[in-house]
């Protein structure tokens, strides 16, 4: 049992089975979120703490307010918001949530939309609310209010569960860039072939598994979400691309597939869908510049998203409505992920963000070889086929630990065995 159970963290086993362990739809909390209740107005509203997560429920046509202290004025905050509507059930391509963050005058400082788009299937969608230090508004330290909405177009009344995630970027030592980088290259690069590697994604943005460059596959069913991380530094850039399988039947699915990228403090890069008529097809996400603070100078999401090193969220979604045309599958998607650039020295923040880390990749060194590839030392400088097949599968200590004492609970019982089958009987 503890074997199968360390098997199960490495990703050896099939990937139907892990992604079979959730559920379509199915999304996971951060263990240990505080429980949270919005009010309707900015009286009362309850205090959110950077560094912390947060979990609560959206109502149908709901608008919820939380509160945010900014003692400094020199820091930006960051509030990402998912809604996980039910599984199954009814949505609208406009369906979705809206996060706006306000003064205590009422000015907003910023307001951002996430949308369920052409899919028309539910699953969780991320909408990022800031207060950025330098802008010409909401300049001040204080309090902020941060509001909650719900864009209903005539899809499911339910509630909708949410995650919230407030983060705190504190300011750099030394004035850092104040504008946008001039040019990098947005070409194409030729797609990354190879074997394809088994790889099974978590259930949420807590749960996203490690991914490197490379080849990986995985199984989907209809109305599933899965979440990776790939780790940059500062100067690394991203490319993906994902690629339905084919399948048997005939007909038309709008958004088949969704693949999404959101950086370390979960604000939307880039989301991209395909249609499908059971010919197996690509999709693949806009060009990117390499991860860079002046980034967020620039005036397109996809450009200014990309001004954190850390781990961005590779996220993959099959439309439930695949069922009604081509059957329950599962599905073969194929995931290739190319990381280039040259990293560099990022900037000196003048003390810690929270959480702590948030802006460090979980990779210790972003110049070695793939995740899982071969070579002495390419997983981490790990040497021995078994702690290979752990760093293969990005799995914790403690998941190590059942493994090998899996291992040794084997091991012993055979000994026994022999021992026993080797003492003369009466």
């Amino acid at each position: 049992m503890l074997l199968a159970l360390g098997l199960w963290g490495t990703g050896l086993l099939p990937a139907a089975a892990a992604s079979a362990a959730t559920g379509p739809g199915a999304y996971a909390f951060a263990p240990g979120a505080q429980t949270i209740e919005g009010t309707a107005s900015a009286a009362g509203a309850p205090r959110l703490d950077p560094g912390r997560v947060y979990r609560g429920s959206l109502p149908a046509h709901g608008r919820l307010t939380y509160r945010l202290d900014l003692a400094d004025a020199t820091a930006t905050a960051y509030v990402p918001v998912t809604a996980v509507p039910p599984a199954h059930t009814d949505v609208t391509s406009t369906d979705g949530i809206r996060v706006t963050v306000r003064d205590a005058h009422g000015t907003a400082c910023s307001f951002a939309t996430a949308r369920f788009g052409a899919g028309l299937s539910p699953r969780p969608v991320t909408a990022l609310g800031k207060r950025e230090a330098g802008r010409a508004l909401c300049r001040g330290a204080g309090t902020y209010s941060v509001l909650v909405e719900r864009l209903d177009t005539g899809g499911t009344s339910a509630p909708w569960e949410l995650e919230l995630a407030p983060v705190m970027e504190p300011r750099l030592t030394s004035p850092g860039p104040t504008g946008a980088p001039q040019a990098w290259d947005s070409a194409s690069p030729e797609p990354i072939t190879g074997e394809a590697r088994e790889r099974a994604g978590g259930a949420g943005f807590t749960a996203a598994r490690a991914l490197g460059p490379g080849v990986w596959r995985t199984a989907l069913v209809p109305g599933g979400t899965v979440f990776y991380k790939v780790p940059l530094d500062w100067g690394r850039r991203l490319r993906a691309t994902a690629e339905l399988g084919g399948a048997a039947g005939h007909g038309y699915v709008g958004g088949a597939l969704d693949l999404s990228l959101y950086d370390p403090v979960r604000g939307l890069a880039d989301d991209v869908s395909l249609g499908y008529t059971g010919v197996r097809k690509p999709v693949a996400l806009a060009p990117l510049p390499p991860v860079e603070y002046a980034n967020r100078y620039a005036a397109p999401a996809a450009v200014s998203a990309l001004r954190f090193a850390g781990d961005y969220y590779v996220v993959l979604h099959l439309s439930d409505r695949l069922t009604e045309t081509f059957g329950p599958g599962p599905y073969e998607v194929t995931l290739r992920v190319r990381v280039d650039g040259r990293a560099h020295a990022g900037p000196g923040y003048a003390g810690r963000p929270e959480p702590d880390g948030v802006f460090t990749p979980t990779a210790q060194d972003e110049a070695a070889p793939p995740i899982g590839g071969g070579g002495a030392g390419g997983a981490g400088g790990t040497g021995s086929p078994a702690m290979k097949a752990v760093a293969a599968g990005g799995i914790g200590l403690g998941t190590a630990l059942l493994l090998v004492l899996g291992g040794w609970t084997l091991a012993v019982r055979r000994a026994q065995t022999r021992v026993s089958a080797q003492k003369p009987t009466a």
